[in-house]
């Protein structure tokens, strides 16, 4: 599968639907090079791949099942059960991290984020290449404090998601195919300028 038929076939699959083996060690480190590869904003290589494999998924499982408690008290065991599972789904996951610099005006901490998201595409795209099934997850525990400090990451920093990977019997059926007339406009001229922002394009 060339570079182009990746880009328009790759489809996202549920953690459901993934099973053992996950990626090799070879595989994985062509995924995490594949991810260093993404675009970048002034060479800061701001990601951070967190890998979790075997008993560390069950570890991580326990992290999600703490913040949950102490962020929900109303949150039942069974709620709790449901974090701890998270992880047990797919037998790789990576968490994919931008290790914030605040510092720096012409590079906004946003523009770190968008080139750790870069990264974690790169690594679904190369991974649907592999012949696996891969999704990327977000929620409250890329936000929350207590899951940031667990994996070792400072509180200025931000988990873009979480990558799930593993072996699938089949890939499900492609999504439709957007209607790009609804997203695409070509630009022909300026408009006239307004000093106050507008939520009008």
């Amino acid at each position: 599968m060339n570079a182009i038929e990746t880009l328009l076939a790759r489809r996202s699959v549920s953690p459901r639907l993934m099973k053992a083996p996950g990626p090799t060690p070879d595989q994985l480190q062509t995924l995490l090079q594949a991810g260093a590869r993404a675009a970048d904003h002034g060479r800061l290589r701001p990601w951070r791949f967190i890998v979790f494999q075997g008993e560390a998924r069950a570890r991580l499982g326990e992290v999600f099942a703490q913040a949950r408690r102490q962020r929900d008290p109303s949150a039942t065991e069974a709620d709790l059960d449901k974090e701890r599972g998270k992880p047990l789904r797919a037998p790789l996951v990576l968490a994919v991290a931008a290790a914030v610099r605040q510092d720096l005006e012409a590079i906004r901490p946003v523009d770190q984020l968008l080139a750790a998201g870069a990264a974690a595409q790169n690594i679904l795209l190369a991974a649907f290449a592999m012949g696996f099934g891969a999704m990327w997850l977000t929620g409250s525990n890329c936000h929350d404090h207590r899951v940031k400090s667990a994996l070792g990451l400072h509180q200025r920093d931000e988990i873009a998601g979480y990558l799930y990977i593993g072996s699938v019997d089949g890939l499900p059926a492609a999504a439709p195919v957007e209607d790009l007339s609804v997203l695409v406009s070509h630009w022909g001229g300026q408009r006239p300028m307004s000093t106050e922002p507008s939520s009008t394009p």
